[in-house]
């Protein structure tokens, strides 16, 4: 039967998603704790890679196994042999034409920015960091810019793999929470058909740009209408970034989002 679980994980620890030599990555830790669960070797597919210190709310993967256990048991059991900082959230028995990656009818990330005098500390790894404070209105006109169909070229990082530089933004959202007199956090959330390597990070540095005041909003059109990786920003920091997870069609009958994604600022 095919399986399809949700995870959610800290990424600081980790080289990413992807699997390396090191063994120092996401999949490298469910694989062991899947393989010590069943005593089997399962090889798992994922919905959309992170780079190394990026953070997962709903990271959905796949597998194929002979195994027929309760779906709670696939959480549990799976959980007993992660770290702290990697959890399933969910797990659920998915049709044989179900494909993590290929059934994702889009996307979504999170960035976290805290805005403050004083560098992040319980939350260091965990928020991106300026301590220029941000306005809210130029953000949201830049944002405009992005909707639609685009080539995103000068958001895409050199080392991108991605066939095309072409996706179609569906929804981008600028809130700002107050926490104290001198601080506050910022959530931006991005939703697209897909997106390309580098690509929130290189955007978050334009939105910082244009919310310090340092070039206008219009400046992110010109940006994307460069299709150069040189017109945009530096990259931002992977610290505050999040993959909110995939979005799939209602019939599969899959969880939109898990209790991590409402617990972020």
């Amino acid at each position: 039967m095919r399986i399809a679980m949700g995870l959610s994980y800290n990424g600081q620890a980790y080289e990413g998603w992807q699997s390396q030599l090191s063994g120092k990555t996401v999949q490298d830790r469910l694989e062991a704790a899947l393989q010590k669960f069943t005593t089997q070797r399962i090889s798992t597919l994922c919905a959309g890679r992170t780079d190394s210190g990026v953070h997962g709310l709903m990271q959905v993967i796949h597998f194929d196994t002979a195994l027929d256990r309760d779906v709670y048991s696939w959480v549990r059991g799976t959980n007993t042999f992660l770290p702290a900082d990697i959890a399933v959230q969910w797990a659920q028995v998915v049709p044989d034409d179900f494909h993590c990656r290929g059934s994702a009818i889009a996307r979504r990330y999170v960035y976290v920015l805290l805005e403050s005098a004083v560098r992040p500390s319980v939350d260091a790894g965990r928020v991106g960091w300026i301590y220029r404070p941000l306005k809210l209105e130029a953000m949201q006109e830049a944002a405009e810019h992005l909707l639609g169909e685009h080539d995103f070229s000068s958001f895409r990082a050199s080392s991108c793999q991605a066939l095309s530089p072409v996706k179609t933004m569906t929804r981008i959202a600028i809130s700002r929470k107050s926490s104290t007199a001198h601080s506050a956090y910022w959530r931006f959330e991005f939703e697209a058909n897909a997106f390309l390597h580098h690509m929130i990070r290189n955007l978050m540095g334009c939105f910082v740009q244009i919310g310090q005041g340092f070039q206008s909003p219009d400046w992110m059109a010109q940006v994307l209408q460069a299709r150069n990786r040189d017109a945009a920003a530096p990259t931002f920091s992977p610290d505050g970034l999040y993959f909110a997870g995939p979005v799939y069609e209602p019939h599969w009958g899959l969880p939109e989002r898990t209790a991590t994604y409402d617990g972020l600022p």
